[in-house]
């Protein structure tokens, strides 16, 4: 049987796949309808140093081969999240990673200052968010704020730091380039793609928000060419994620290069989906006579 082991920034996950923070809360949704012992992860929901509200309704609109969402990382904040989600999480055999939002360079620093001393094994830190300061735009559309506020994370984590990286820039390379130049342990992408739905009938946006984050199936292409330059572009791991559906979607985001994934929107889906691909990677390894998850990544010719 292939070792599924995999190890990124110096701590090892049993098998290679976790979900997108965001589709899965911090579990406990899920705990009665899949087995969490039975992934390499979890990756939290977005994690604020103060309760989030999020944006108005509707939020959420199907659209062709996906959904989008404006949910506006609504969450309790990280006193909450201390309190009852890291117990409840270290009741399972499964690594802890905490994705980390903020508006500001003080926010995330208060998070991840909170987060220091608690029992979670990595950070993934959300630079799709808007920086006030800079005029809404996002920490992770711009290669030197996004390598900057790498930078001041990193002076403060005591976890490793995984930077998610945001596809609505002009170069996902140059984006990875900047992040690991800042000091990150680990890239994760893609985020979620700007997109927009009208009703025609109505002729309302389908969302309060107008535009909203495409993920699902359709992104699945994108993700893996992404993916792909990114592996060209850094040393460092890279966590694929975008449309997953099953074990063949999220071997083939390794064989462009990932060393672990994050299955999302299919969670919604189907609850065991994360569970599923675990499980078909691991007999794609045993058919074709690969003695370890690490010798399919990259392995695209």
């Amino acid at each position: 049987m292939a070792d599924m082991k995999i190890n990124i920034a110096g701590v090892e996950w049993k098998n290679p796949v976790t979900v997108c923070s965001g589709t899965f809360g911090s579990g406990m949704e899920y705990s009665e309808l899949t087995d969490i012992n039975r992934l390499g992860a979890v990756t939290t929901k977005g994690i604020a140093s103060v309760p989030w509200e999020g944006n108005e309704t509707p939020r959420i609109a199907e659209v062709c081969g996906g959904m989008l969402n404006a949910i506006g990382l609504q969450g309790p904040g990280v006193d909450v999240f201390i309190e009852r989600d890291i117990p409840f999480l270290k009741k399972y055999d499964t690594k802890i990673v905490v994705n980390v939002c903020g508006h500001s360079e003080d926010e995330y620093l208060e998070v991840v200052d909170r987060l220091a001393g608690e029992d979670v094994d990595m950070l993934e830190i959300n630079i799709s968010c808007p920086n006030v300061k800079e005029g809404g735009i996002a920490f992770g559309q711009n290669p030197s704020s996004a390598e900057h506020i790498t930078s001041l994370i990193k002076k403060h984590a005591k976890q490793p730091v995984i930077m998610k990286l945001s596809p609505n820039v002009t170069s996902i390379a140059d984006m990875a380039k900047a992040v690991e130049s800042g000091g990150a342990d680990a890239v994760s992408l893609i985020n979620t793609i700007t997109g927009m739905k009208i009703d025609i009938r109505t002729r309302r946006f389908a969302l309060a928000n107008k535009t909203g984050g495409m993920s699902g199936p359709a992104v699945h292409p994108v993700a893996v060419r992404m993916v792909y330059e990114t592996a060209q572009a850094v040393n460092i791991p890279i966590i694929g994620m975008g449309g997953i559906r099953n074990a063949e979607d999220a071997i083939e985001m390794m064989l462009a290069g990932a060393t672990a994934v994050s299955v999302g929107t299919e969670n919604f889906v189907n609850p065991k989906a994360a569970e599923e691909v675990a499980d078909g990677i691991e007999r794609y390894l045993d058919d074709n006579g690969f003695s370890s998850v690490s010798e399919i990544v990259g392995a695209v010719k």
